[in-house]
């Protein structure tokens, strides 16, 4: 019997009709959306929108890392430099564009889009063949390089001065629009919009036979390809399409940070950061990487709120509110709880709780 050979762009054929019926797995994202829509109704501070905003970024960062690596089961070191492209390029072309925005805003998404899809592919093509360890290394290498490169050509990237953002006057903070609501809160719901459609997608993608193909792969590799599979253009579209949305996800928070510097958007602690988001969430599921940024963006925006209540209902305590204020030393204790107690991240935790329910 002949084993069938299927390319990606078969595959992203199955993929685009697949799942044509409704899946009870949109109902999740779908409660979450509609809460993020009705936060700036309910909670209109700054702390608040700023602190769900960065959720939404980095939780769909997070969830597009989790495609490479909980799906297909590829390290990278690397996820940072595409989250940077996408940041430069929103910077750039709002410099170079001052009077257009919304024409910079289009072309910082299409550049973005080129450069991830050649640099990923190139990165991917040379990398895939080696072992995973080798390249995990390779892309740590291309990303502390972008950095330098950053750095080093301040008369383009402005350097470690950075590069800020000229925001139109319908995202500013003091701009009232016609709707009655502040620019702040008009680019709050710009990011939703386009964070939702990531999200569906990543879902859409994942659910299909292409995503299964990928799960396949990282179960066992041989396996799949004495199936037919080629796993390497596999692997090859799925790290392409991850780094085009974590380029998109750079975009989104140059847009809301207005400022841009390669220790904000390259730096290597960003994909470590990430990667601990995927684990306390959990491998192999978009929302693992969503409730770990949620986790993780709330303890690191909460803490300055925690050290002015420790000074002012324990004054006696000094120490309480100087642990309060290390938030590294916080980080560590919370990665070796989760590792202790959640080994398997939230969702996994939760998954495991339902099989054992079902096999009673």
């Amino acid at each position: 019997m002949e084993s069938k050979t299927l390319t990606p762009v078969q595959l992203t054929r199955q993929f685009l009709k697949a799942n044509q019926r409704k899946s009870p797995g949109f109902i999740l994202p779908l409660v979450g959306i509609a809460l993020f829509l009705a936060l700036p109704v309910f909670q209109p501070s700054y702390f608040i929108i700023d602190l769900a905003t960065k959720v939404m970024i980095f939780g769909i960062f997070a969830a597009t890392y989790d495609v490479m690596v909980g799906y297909t089961g590829v390290l990278s070191f690397g996820h940072s430099m595409f989250f940077g492209f996408g940041a430069y390029a929103c910077a750039m072309f709002f410099r170079s564009m001052p009077d257009s925005p919304v024409l910079a805003i289009v072309l910082a998404f299409i550049s973005a889009t080129l450069l991830s899809t050649i640099v990923a592919a190139i990165m991917a093509f040379f990398s895939l063949r080696v072992a995973t360890i080798f390249f995990a290394m390779i892309t740590l290498a291309f990303a502390s390089f972008t950095e330098i490169l950053a750095i080093q050509f301040s008369a383009i990237t402005g350097g470690e001065d950075g590069i800020s953002l000229s925001l139109p006057e319908f995202f500013t903070l003091n701009y009232q629009s016609g709707l009655g609501v502040s620019g702040q809160v008009l680019l709050y719901y710009f990011i939703l919009i386009l964070c939702a459609l990531m999200l569906f997608l990543m879902l859409r993608f994942t659910g299909s036979p292409f995503g299964r193909v990928l799960r396949s792969i990282r179960e066992n590799e041989d396996r799949s390809e004495a199936l037919g599979y080629r796993t390497f253009h596999f692997k090859l579209f799925s790290i392409v399409f991850s780094c085009v949305l974590a380029s998109f996800c750079g975009i989104l928070f140059a847009l809301w940070l207005g400022f841009v510097s390669p220790e904000s958007t390259l730096g290597i602690p960003i994909t470590l950061n990430v990667l601990i988001m995927v684990l306390i969430g959990g491998l192999g599921s978009i929302y693992g990487g969503i409730i770990g940024a949620f986790v993780l963006q709330l303890l690191e925006g909460g803490l300055p709120q925690l050290r002015v209540i420790a000074d002012e209902v324990f004054p006696q305590y000094p120490w309480l509110a100087d642990i309060t204020g290390r938030w590294l030393l916080l980080f560590g204790f919370l990665f070796v709880l989760i590792v202790f107690f959640f080994p398997y991240g939230i969702m996994g935790w939760f998954r495991l709780r339902q099989l054992a329910k079902k096999t009673k």
